[in-house]
């Protein structure tokens, strides 16, 4: 799961990005709201996190310009202690849960997990192409010769292959949506991950593989 994280207080950031990534979630940290919403169009994110008082721009104008154009990633909203009008506000523009600050991480987990839930119910659990089926629950990459669970990031990658075929994705692409836009991860990783992911499809029998197309990217692809 990728989560946008957007917070002015560095230090209070860090120690959340830290807490979340040690429970297997994938953070994007940004300190402004300009930035929030510049990461929230251009990203695939899972859910955000926006606190209301950033720099720039503010949280609730950016979850209200994201709702207006259609996206409906579970957000929650940080507040200062108290402010009952913020929340009020947030709840109006859109925002699916609110946490006061400061606050508990092990209650930021909960709701995180019991928004995501929610979300993830609502849509489809697999997705397929050709002889294979990649589960959204699960991280299963299945053939009817058996199947393998996916790392996080192998994960991601087979899901924005399989969810787009034939399409080529550059391997700059993949670094930015899955490793994040201030990743310092070296371009070879992207290489060596879509190796991973070829050797599965190999070991599972599939007809399906990651095609190079030299100097472009990688594609999704039925032999």
């Amino acid at each position: 799961m990728r989560l946008l994280f957007a917070e002015d207080e560095e230090s209070l950031s860090r120690a959340v990005c830290t807490v979340l990534k040690k429970n297997n979630y994938e953070v994007d940290p940004v300190y402004n709201g300009k930035d929030a919403l510049d990461y929230l169009e251009a990203g695939d994110y899972d859910g955000a996190i926006l606190d209301i008082m950033m720099p720039e721009m503010d949280g609730i104008s950016v979850l209200k310009k994201i709702r207006e154009q259609g996206k409906d990633i579970p957000i929650i909203m940080l507040t200062a202690k108290g402010e009952v009008d913020d929340k009020v506000l947030g709840l109006d523009a859109g925002a699916n849960d609110y946490l006061a600050k400061p606050f508990d991480m092990k209650e930021l987990l909960a709701r995180l997990r019991a928004l995501l839930r929610v979300n993830t119910s609502q849509t489809t659990s697999k997705l397929s192409f050709g002889d294979i089926a990649l589960d959204q629950t699960t991280f299963e990459l299945s053939t009817s010769n058996g199947s393998h669970k996916l790392t996080n990031k192998e994960y991601q990658m087979m899901e924005m292959l399989i969810s787009n075929p034939h399409q080529i994705f550059s391997a700059e692409s993949f670094l930015e949506k899955i490793w994040g836009y201030e990743s310092d991860a070296d371009i070879n990783v992207v290489w060596v991950y879509i190796s991973y992911l070829r050797k599965k499809l190999a070991s599972l029998g599939s007809k399906v593989v990651i095609k190079v197309t030299r100097n472009v990217g990688y594609s999704l692809e039925e032999t």
